[in-house]
């Protein structure tokens, strides 16, 4: 298999750490979705990462769909999601919860290097969404004591989290305060303090 996009992407190393977790060799090529655009378009048309280029030529793209594939092919003993029933749905929405908030905090990222002027109503607006979501990601997670998300097993609910958080951190260290949420803050650092974290990791850095 051959995973395409930047490490940086909480998008992107969701999946490679639920790779790298699942023990399932892969070559990384970290292809940019500006200054590689027209490589990834021979795979991925919409030029967006992740994209995995499967063993027989296949491509899968959007990192919900290839890590729906990757528990198909690991088997429901393994499996990162629930298999079934009211924690299946409630994973799925926490991690839902989380690749939205990504999307919201790249968002930002493109308003402010992208614009000269940005959109305050716009700016305004995904910050809102931002804090909100880490507000109902802190009290669920504060609800559950245990040492995962859903369990005595890391998921992938835990893992989008993670990227994300660190992401956020590093995109808009203003933004994610650890005093107001220390249940994320110490899920972050629970999550980025195993290998498959350090491993598979790009620090972000703001051009402008």
């Amino acid at each position: 298999m051959i995973l395409i996009g930047q490490y940086d992407s909480p998008f992107v190393r969701r999946v490679a750490i639920a790779l790298r977790l699942y023990g399932m060799p892969f070559e990384h090529r970290p292809w940019s979705v500006f200054g590689d655009a027209d490589a990834l378009a021979a795979y991925n048309p919409l030029k967006r990462v992740p994209t995995l280029v499967l063993d027989d030529g296949d491509v899968l793209i959007d990192s919900a769909i290839i890590l729906d594939w990757l528990d198909e092919i690991a088997g429901p003993e393994r499996a990162l999601f629930p298999r079934s029933g009211v924690e299946r749905r409630r994973a799925l929405k926490i991690a839902a919860l989380a690749m939205g908030l990504g999307d919201k905090a790249v968002s930002l990222v493109y308003e402010r290097v992208m614009h000269e002027t940005s959109s305050q109503i716009w700016v305004e607006r995904c910050t809102s969404q931002v804090s909100g979501v880490l507000d109902a990601l802190e009290a669920d997670r504060a609800a559950r004591p245990g040492p995962w998300w859903f369990g005595e097993r890391i998921g992938h609910a835990d893992i989008a989290v993670g990227c994300v958080l660190r992401f956020i951190g590093e995109a808009h260290p203003a933004v994610f305060d650890r005093q107001r949420w220390p249940t994320l803050a110490a899920h972050s650092d629970a999550c980025e303090g195993l290998e498959p974290f350090q491993a598979i990791a790009q620090p972000f850095f703001v051009s402008a």
